[in-house]
């Protein structure tokens, strides 16, 4: 399995990175959004360079030329809400791919929220099987999501081969998803930080991806389901 860590090329995501991190531009949240969309579109273009090719004559004004085009047959799936702006950078590059959502949220399992448990309640994905899937989603933490996001997909099908793609990822996350994936998937990284802290989020990492993207969220789903649990004596 190939762990691809963009961040040991020196090339402009780099720069974009830099200011998603730095918490005076996170105040932007356009300019915040816009960098995680270009970050998807640059690791698209690379994603591009292992795609099957076939060619195709096109017919110009002045005669016709054989052209090298990727197979169109591309998914490209996104965990709501904080995958959006990743999922729109990918779709700019393959604006012929099909699209799926998975909608999974995470939630504190214990009072001291360190524990992490998550849900996965929706999902709109045409078939993945004998297509080249791309999971775009843009914190790889826990790793929780990404394997209820895999396991969702690929109940419609066996897919030809599996990329998943994020901006930050830890390493217990990169551990957790190779565990879900067939051996000859891909992890595409903007970078791997060093690991995460009691309440999972990734170090030093930049905060809360969706957050950041879209306003602070209320917590109400949250504190149902701690009602819940409490109920049953979970917690």
């Amino acid at each position: 399995m190939d762990i691809i860590d963009l961040s040991r090329q020196n090339t402009i995501i780099n720069q974009y990175l830099s200011e998603l991190r730095d918490r005076k531009y996170q105040q932007n949240r356009l300019l915040f959004r816009n960098n995680v969309k270009r970050i998807g579109e640059m690791m698209a273009y690379e994603l591009s360079k292992t795609l099957e090719y076939k060619e195709k004559t096109v017919t110009t004004p002045l005669g016709t030329i054989d052209i090298p085009l990727p197979k169109k047959d591309i998914v490209i799936a996104t965990v709501l809400r904080a995958g959006l702006p990743f999922h729109e950078g990918f779709l700019n590059v393959f604006d012929f791919a099909d699209n799926a959502f998975v909608s999974a949220y995470r939630m504190y399992i214990n009072r001291e929220h360190t524990e992490v448990g998550v849900n996965a309640e929706y999902m709109a994905t045409p078939s993945v099987k004998g297509k080249t899937l791309i999971i775009a989603d843009p914190m790889l933490a826990t790793g929780g999501s990404m394997a209820a996001a895999i396991e969702a997909l690929t109940s419609c099908g066996k897919p030809k081969k599996i990329h998943v793609c994020c901006v930050i990822a830890a390493p217990e996350g990169i551990e957790v998803t190779k565990e879900c994936l067939p051996e000859d998937s891909t992890i595409w990284c903007a970078a791997i930080d060093k690991g995460m802290n009691q309440q999972k989020y990734i170090v030093p990492g930049f905060g809360d991806c969706g957050d950041l993207c879209y306003g602070e969220k209320l917590s109400s789903v949250r504190k149902v389901v701690e009602k819940e649990t409490i109920k049953k004596g979970i917690l």
